[in-house]
């Protein structure tokens, strides 16, 4: 990607513009996912990442396990954080938990394309009676999903045709947010424009163990796809170091910045 001195990253929130130091830069587009049992072992990886990282992803694990505790100190530290529990409900439901997630000030919050335009639609609606409302963001295929897995529950396109498909159906419900691999990003930042926030997990540093992940992409990689915000998680939080991790993933990302 190129970049206008001042220009915003495409698909980043307004609060965050092109930093003068790449590294500071890429430090705003990194989300760790705080894949932990507890909010104790959540908080001592925090601790060990020395604050290198400003973004946080909660997800149904901790979440699960600790509820709005496992925000709350996130916050209180100026941390950033990603909630990322997929919801997928009826229209009412989500509706209702997309307003109780909205009210504890996070800043992401992901919902499933595969519900439906109505559900994307009551989304939208609810987080717009909200204060400082969260970005919704429309997962589409998980990344752990290839077209074997897509068979398997009845889909029979490709991965990126229907990562298409539902990006299109989240537009057409006001969704500006969507989460897909790295393989699709380019394609869904020509559909969404400079505005779409594109949050990518499946991210792999070089040489890095691939793991359950299908549809993977390295750091640099992403971002010159066009990619918002990376989220990594187990090359960062299993890392003997993962400070060090974390920082060796920083400057890749700021190569590309």
């Amino acid at each position: 990607m190129e970049y206008d001195e001042g220009m915003k990253v495409p698909g980043v929130h307004s609060y965050l513009h092109m930093a003068a130091d790449p590294r500071e830069h890429a430090r705003q587009r990194l989300i760790v996912a705080l894949d932990a049992p507890d909010v104790t072992s959540a908080l001592a990886l925090v601790d060990r990442l020395e604050n290198t990282c400003a973004w946080f992803k909660v997800g149904l694990e901790l979440f699960t396990a600790s509820g709005p505790a496992a925000v709350e100190p996130l916050l209180a530290k100026g941390f950033s954080v990603f909630l990322d529990l997929k919801l997928h409900d009826i229209p009412n439901t989500v509706a209702g938990a997309v307003r109780s997630a909205a009210a504890l000030g996070v800043k992401l919050l992901t919902i499933h394309a595969s519900g439906g335009p109505a559900m994307l639609a009551a989304a939208r609606e609810a987080v717009a009676g909200t204060a400082n409302p969260p970005e919704l963001l429309a997962v589409t295929v998980l990344t752990s999903m290839d077209e074997t897995q897509l068979k398997s529950v009845g889909v029979h396109r490709s991965a990126a045709n229907q990562v298409s498909l539902l990006a299109k159906m989240g537009l057409d419900a006001g969704i500006r947010g969507f989460v897909c691999s790295p393989l699709e990003v380019a394609e869904l930042r020509q559909m969404t424009g400079p505005e779409g926030v594109l949050v990518i997990p499946g991210i792999r540093p070089a040489g890095g163990v691939v793991g359950d992940q299908k549809r993977i992409a390295t750091p640099a990689d992403a971002l010159n796809q066009g990619a918002s915000y990376l989220v990594v998680g187990r090359p960062i939080t299993q890392a003997d170091d993962p400070a060090k991790a974390a920082a060796a993933i920083l400057d890749e990302m700021a190569s590309a910045c």
